[in-house]
């Protein structure tokens, strides 16, 4: 069983998705728009101050971005 991640906002989730390639593309409102130009993956981030632990998971599904590695850009 994998790691639950752990609770981030989500201005912290989009610092760590630009550093693993992730760019803002548009924003509307308090929702953000990032796109991997790598990929082609598409996420849109809610600027909230704490992420609810079922769209941080969504979030990461849709990034192709396990648990385990996305604790592991945390702690960096």
């Amino acid at each position: 069983m994998s790691p639950k991640p752990l609770l981030i906002s989500g201005r912290d989730l989009i610092k760590i998705l630009k550093k693993l390639g992730y760019e803002k593309i548009s924003q509307r409102g308090s929702h953000i728009k990032l796109k991997n130009h790598g990929t082609g993956s598409v996420v849109i981030i809610p600027d909230h101050k704490e992420l609810d632990r079922w769209t941080l998971k969504t979030i990461l599904k849709q990034a192709e971005i396990s648990d385990r590695d996305f604790n592991d850009h945390l702690s960096k």
